[in-house]
């Protein structure tokens, strides 16, 4: 008998993601999901016709959702800039760069979460400062949370409402209008 991890690692797999996003969005945006990559990285096509990739981490789940939600949320113009035009500062941030990364972070980690949920696949709220209180982590936290009570109650983005409902499709998961009372019921990530 599978252990939960276990069997978690046996339905999960990104190249369901990758086909489930590629179904989606290919044919209006030409854009694909590809794992593999050492660090993600969202590379927009460079001539009329090509295709854009959203890189995510090695073979993580968890990453190419977290990527995918990036791109749910990314506008027309940050969609034609490397990485969406977004700078990233390694770990060790001091108080006002990380204050400017969970700025950044707060929407995709909030449509990650709902992402996974949609996935039935556990979440993990990331600060991605091993330097950083754990204080300022459960704040965090409670940000990532109330934004995503804030896209269930107002909707979610477009193609974020999309690639939720793919989702909860494929692994028979509640749908976008039962996640209010999924909220009622639980306050924590």
């Amino acid at each position: 008998m599978l252990n939960n991890r276990q069997e978690s690692l046996s339905r999960h797999k990104v190249c369901d993601i990758e086909a489930l996003f590629r179904q989606a969005f290919y044919a209006d945006y030409r854009t694909c999901l590809t794992g593999g990559a050492s660090e993600p990285l969202y590379k927009p096509a460079c001539n009329e016709g090509d295709n854009h990739y959203i890189y995510y981490r090695e073979d993580f789940f968890a990453s190419a959702l977290h990527e995918a939600s990036h791109w749910c949320i990314a506008g027309e113009e940050r969609r034609q800039q490397l990485d969406f035009g977004y700078w990233y500062v390694e770990d060790g941030r001091n108080a006002i760069e990380q204050k400017a990364f969970e700025a950044a972070e707060v929407k995709p980690q909030a449509l990650e979460f709902l992402f996974s949920l949609a996935a039935n696949y556990p979440f993990q709220v990331s600060v991605d400062n091993l330097n950083g209180s754990h204080l300022a982590i459960d704040h965090f936290k409670n940000a990532v949370l109330n934004q995503a009570q804030r896209f269930v109650d107002c909707g979610l983005p477009e193609r974020a409402a999309v690639f939720y409902s793919v989702l909860s499709e494929y692994y028979q998961t509640m749908r976008i209008d039962e996640l209010a009372a999924y909220f009622e019921a639980n306050r924590e990530l």
